[in-house]
């Protein structure tokens, strides 16, 4: 996005340094899935929640948080009928049981994943993915890493939009790609092969634009807007990686860290 339309940072989490943004959903992340229980998931739910209200995106993290409905309905169905050892059943579901046990691990299980979610989606809606890349090599990251990063991160909003294209160029030589589900499904196949072909000419064209302008050339690059980075901001984030591992080895070592 570019400078003269990107949004001024409002809030406290949105002013931070990108790297420090990236820690904390890095920390966020680990503890939602690492650490057993209920807290830790359920702290990061409730500390992403406010954070996206206080930034004015909770609904569209929410909206986000919708796409993961089909793997938190498989999740609920798989632990809760074939939970493995569990013997307290609560019910049947034909010639599946339903068991107690089971379903705590899966609840336990859709509160990571939300938490997981909202603490993704929260980062990516709050940092500029330039500013992150510039962040990122700044601190030592070389060009190449910069550029895998940021071609990674720009894939599926340019392969929709190439998608969408080619889906209208296809309607407008006949091709059906509406109706029924099937007449979908059967029409998303000749969309595929302009896709990778795109992509791939898409990522030459990038390669031989970027040698033009010196990106093999040797010596670092200047950073022409240094983002703030405050000296309590770096203490924080290498205070936050420290914890984040001790508590993954007190996880592993089975040692509880949080109820």
């Amino acid at each position: 996005m570019p400078d003269y339309v990107r949004r001024i940072p409002v809030g406290f989490y949105e002013r931070l340094n990108p790297l420090t943004k990236l820690v904390v959903a890095f920390a966020s992340a680990v503890i939602a899935f690492v650490i057993r229980g209920w807290t830790g998931p359920a702290v990061v739910l409730v500390m992403t929640v406010l954070i996206a209200a206080r930034a004015g995106i909770l609904t569209r993290t929410l909206r986000i948080l919708l796409l993961t409905a089909p793997l938190v309905i498989s999740i609920v169905i798989v632990n809760t009928i074939a939970y493995p050892g569990a013997t307290d059943a609560i019910g049947r579901l034909g010639p599946f049981t339903a068991t107690g046990t089971g379903l705590v691990a899966a609840l336990q299980a859709v509160l990571r994943v939300a938490a997981f979610a909202m603490s993704v989606a929260i980062f990516s809606m709050t940092t500029p993915t330039d500013d992150l890349l510039g962040e990122l090599e700044r601190h030592g990251l070389g060009r190449r890493g910069v550029f895998v990063i940021g071609a990674a991160i720009g894939t599926i909003p340019t392969m929709r939009e190439r998608a969408g294209e080619i889906a209208d160029s296809q309607r407008a030589r006949g091709l059906d790609t509406e109706g029924s589900r099937l007449r979908r499904i059967v029409g998303i196949v000749p969309l595929v092969g302009p896709m990778i072909f795109g992509a791939l000419s898409e990522v030459e064209e990038q390669t031989q634009a970027l040698e033009a302008r010196g990106f093999s050339a040797p010596g670092r690059r200047t950073a022409l807007r240094p983002l703030p980075d405050a000296g309590w901001e770096r203490q924080a984030r290498l205070a936050l990686l420290v914890i984040v591992v001790a508590m993954v080895a007190a996880s592993i070592a089975g040692i509880v860290v949080l109820p």
